[in-house]
């Protein structure tokens, strides 16, 4: 999509909606969010591993920066080399927007709790303003989360990082990990209500040990949203919602 294509795309959808919406470059769930997320939302992506979440964030921030929008990647498990080889399996070539300062990547380390969680708390609200980011994507809120050492800990913090990045005014993508035993919650069960919108990916297995990748949106405030479960392809150019297509 051009840049013209994308700001006539965002009129049109402000204007059917009421509300000012941000695409996710992901062919189908646009379609199904009615023209994209609401901008300023905070949308947990959650799954298991090998669903597609550091690629929904991806593609997330590749669609604003086509879009003119500068973008930030917070990465608590890969290095920014890492980061790069693998968006460029998709087509996406990232060091033309990081040499341009287009694109921040940034890796924290869940080693150095302390240090980590300092940074979060202190630096990242400011850093984003500075850097004029319109979106950030942090990879993962699970691990940031296992850093704390309770519950009420993990509660509180969580909900002082959204209220800091709504300051922001970014539209925000947080990816988490859910139970094995449920994957329809998150790891520590806190994130989704933290959160404006929930996305949930995930296996659908039959009986005859066929497996679909699947995704729901579970929550969007301020939209009226389609429940439906909806089978989704991994493909090289990253997420596709097939939003016309049944679960087997």
């Amino acid at each position: 999509m051009t840049d013209a294509e994308a700001a006539s795309q965002k009129d049109a959808d402000t204007a059917t909606t009421g509300v000012d919406l941000v695409l996710t470059g992901i062919d189908g769930l646009d379609e199904m969010l009615g023209g994209g997320v609401p901008r300023g939302h905070i949308i947990t992506v959650m799954g298991s591993f090998g669903t597609g979440k550091t690629t929904f964030g991806m593609q997330f921030l590749m669609q604003g920066l086509i879009n003119g929008e500068k973008g930030i990647f917070i990465s608590l498990e890969e290095d920014v080399e890492s980061i790069t080889a693998n968006a460029a399996s998709f087509g996406w070539d990232l060091r033309p927007h990081l040499k341009d300062k287009k694109l921040a990547v940034i890796k924290l380390e869940p080693a150095d709790a302390k240090a980590t969680v300092t940074r979060v708390k202190s630096e990242l609200p400011e850093f984003i303003r500075k850097f004029n980011a319109s979106r950030v994507v942090i990879d993962s809120v699970s691990l940031l989360n296992m850093m704390f050492g309770d519950d009420a800990e993990r509660r509180a913090r969580l909900f002082g990082l959204c209220q800091q990045l709504k300051t922001t005014g970014a539209t925000c993508v947080f990816t988490a990990e859910v139970k094995d035993d449920n994957p329809r919650s998150s790891r520590d069960g806190l994130v989704e209500y933290v959160s404006d919108g929930v996305i949930g990916l995930r296996f659908n297995e039959r009986d005859n040990g066929e497996v679909q990748l699947v995704i729901q949106i579970m929550k969007m405030r301020r939209l009226q949203h389609p429940r439906a479960i909806k089978p989704y392809s991994i493909t090289d150019q990253g997420l596709e919602v097939h939003g016309d297509m049944e679960v087997f």
